[in-house]
This record gives structure tokens, sequence and C-alpha cells, in this order.
């Protein structure tokens, strides 16, 4: 076996150092920075759904919401039988100071909120995490995250809740969301509520579910995630001619 001799290993040694670090520093500048969403200039819709055009009211709800389901039957919501419920998007306000909402106050919003979305479908379609025939996958976004003023101290000094730079406030944010084959991919039903139901609603810690001041802010996010199980429900439903179909074409075991 062919032997090979450094001729001088202390410099080899520093050779490879210095390779090495520069090695480390490229792999750092490659590493994509967490972008953040923010609401375009001018529009009421954020651009997390890709398609807004056939999102209409709902007379089926007790709201303002725009919704939209597919026609064909092949999607129909009562096929499906568990859901997949994706990490939920921030949107922040067109106008909000970006450095004033840093990544980790985006992140404990969207956390929350997904857990609040997992807890109102659940009991209508099993929560899973891999996609499969007949399972539908929940993407859903909050929109027009604003900034509001200085986190006051917390009235319990033994409270771990870190304070965030400055409160976040979901006074006037709406919800997006859209329900897709997580197979296909192919839109089975959307909604896009304007509702406002944060009024007074901010955050101001990092684990501000369990501040009693922030508890508008958990029963604002809570109650939208209830309006999209609303929705499901709605349109889970038979309609008065399927239902009559159906009770025609029941017969019961043995006749």
């Amino acid at each position: 076996m062919r032997k090979i001799w450094l001729r001088n290993p202390k410099q080899s040694w520093l050779t490879l150092a210095a390779l090495g670090s520069l090695l480390a520093v490229s792999a750092c500048s490659v590493v994509p920075k967490s972008s953040l969403n923010r609401v375009p200039e001018g529009q009421q819709n954020s651009g997390f759904l890709k398609d807004y055009s056939n999102l209409k009211a709902n007379p089926k709800l007790d709201s303002d919401a725009l919704t939209y389901v597919n026609a064909d039957a092949a999607k129909d919501l009562r096929r499906y039988v568990a859901i997949i419920v994706d990490p939920v998007e921030i949107y922040v306000a067109t106008k909000a100071d970006e450095a004033q909402i840093p990544e980790r106050a985006r992140e404990t919003v969207a956390i929350y909120f997904r857990h609040a979305l997992e807890n109102a479908v659940g009991s209508a379609y099993p929560i899973v995490a891999s996609p499969g025939p007949l399972v539908l996958r929940l993407r859903a976004a909050i929109v027009g995250v604003d900034t509001g003023g200085d986190v006051a101290p917390m009235e319990d000094p033994a409270l771990t809740a870190k304070p965030l730079p400055k409160a976040i406030v979901l006074e006037k944010v709406a919800v997006e969301m859209e329900l897709v084959d997580s197979v296909t991919g192919e839109r089975v039903a959307a909604m896009v509520d304007r509702m406002k139901l944060g009024a007074g609603a901010e955050v101001g810690t990092e684990n501000f579910s369990r501040v009693a001041r922030f508890a508008q802010a958990t029963q604002a996010l809570d109650q939208w995630a209830q309006r999209v199980r609303e929705f499901l429900d709605v349109e889970h439903e038979l309609s008065a001619e399927d239902a009559d179909k159906a009770d025609q074409s029941y017969r019961p075991y043995g006749q």
C-alpha cells in the first residue's frame, strides 16, 4: 500500500483548519432565513390562498365568511376519514414594523392556533401526521398581525413568561383556510373569515396562553378555530334532497 507523507505536518494542519473554517462559513451563508409574510400593499387578501375567485357568501353560516366547496362528488367532505393540520402561517399587517415582530413572536401565535385547530376539528376527523387516501390537509393562515405598545411587567414575578419586545395585536386579523386532498393536493374547500373576534386581544409573552392578561387572545384564537369547525359541520351535513334519498333507500336488515 502506497504511503503519503506530509512534508510539513504543522503547515498541512493549518491549511486543513483554514479550509474547514471556510467550508463552515460557506455552509452557514446558504442557510435560508425565515421569511416574513406580509399583506401586500393595497390588498385585502394575503396571497396565502392561490385562488380567491370562487369564494362566496355562505347562507349556511351565521357570519360574513366567504367559502368554497368543490362541487365534484368525488371530493365530498363526507368521504374523508382523517385530517392533517399543517403549521399555521402568519401574515403581518402591511405597515407593521418588522423589527418589532420577531420570529419567536410569530411562532408563539402560530403554534397556539394550530393546537386550537386540532382541538376543534379532531372530533370530526382524527388527526394524523402522514398523507394518504381519504385524508384531508388543513392549511391555515392568520392575516393582519400588527404591533402594539410596550409589554407591561408581569403581575406575578414567579411566572416564567418571557416578554416580547412589543405586544402583538390580533384585533384586526382575519383567518384564511383551505382543505386539500393530501394525496393529489386538489382543493376540497376554502374559507376566508374576516369577522373581528379579537377586539382588544394582544399577545405579550412567549407562553401567553398561561398568562391571564392575555386570555382574550386565546379566546379569540379558539373562536376562529371553532368557526372553521362550524364550516366543516355545515358542509358535512346532507342536503334536504340527499337526506330524502337516503331515507328512501334505507332498508332495515332482513327486509
